[in-house]
């Protein structure tokens, strides 16, 4: 795939989140479903589409350090260790940050961060937006996730504001990201390896 598709996805991606829209994507792990993490409304079209409780909370895609430290009420003193020595997409569970649409946050104010570093696509997304991008299972709540676009529901691609080109035939398998809990004295609990 050429340069230049790529632009051109990225850019219509972020014109549609800029409106304040739902993607659907593909991420650095699955197909999923996004919207800008600071923008209340649109978060809660991403739980409609998906008929997701609201007490289940969505993760949010960063771009890097800085952007982790927008949205975490209290950064890791070793997250540039942390993300160095990552064997594959981590989400780290940390106290959100008042920048995030509350809506968004865990019943207990936590959030899932992940920085994104091996998909040019989505690390360009979220860049050029500014802001952290929701990210969630492209999925129906309690169907199966879908690792490859052929896997998603029509409904949710009748559902989404915009749906990317980008990798629709790719048919590269990806796994969930890792979940880990950033504890107060600094260590982590796995929640999903």
């Amino acid at each position: 795939m050429s340069q230049k598709f790529l632009r051109e996805e990225v850019d219509a991606a972020v014109d549609a989140l800029l409106l304040q829209q739902v993607i659907l994507y593909p991420t650095d792990t699955v197909w999923g479903l996004g919207c800008d993490a600071e923008v209340p409304r649109a978060v809660e079209k991403v739980y409609q589409l998906k008929q997701r409780p609201a007490e289940k909370a969505c993760i949010v895609l960063v771009a890097d350090e800085q952007m982790f430290a927008r949205y975490a009420e209290q950064v890791p003193d070793n997250l540039a260790e942390l993300l160095a020595g990552q064997q594959k997409p981590t989400t780290y569970v940390v106290k959100g940050s008042r920048f995030l649409a509350p809506n968004l946050l865990a019943a207990d104010g936590t959030i899932g961060l992940r920085v994104v570093q091996a998909d040019e696509f989505t690390h360009k997304v979220v860049r050029r937006l500014g802001h952290g991008l929701v990210s969630t299972s492209a999925n129906i709540s309690g169907e199966p996730t879908p690792a490859v676009y052929k896997e998603v529901s029509p409904a949710i691609v009748r559902g989404a504001d915009y749906v990317v080109s980008w990798r629709q035939d790719d048919e590269t398998r990806h796994a969930p990201s890792r979940v880990v809990r950033v504890l107060p004295d600094g260590g982590l609990e796995v929640l999903r390896d």
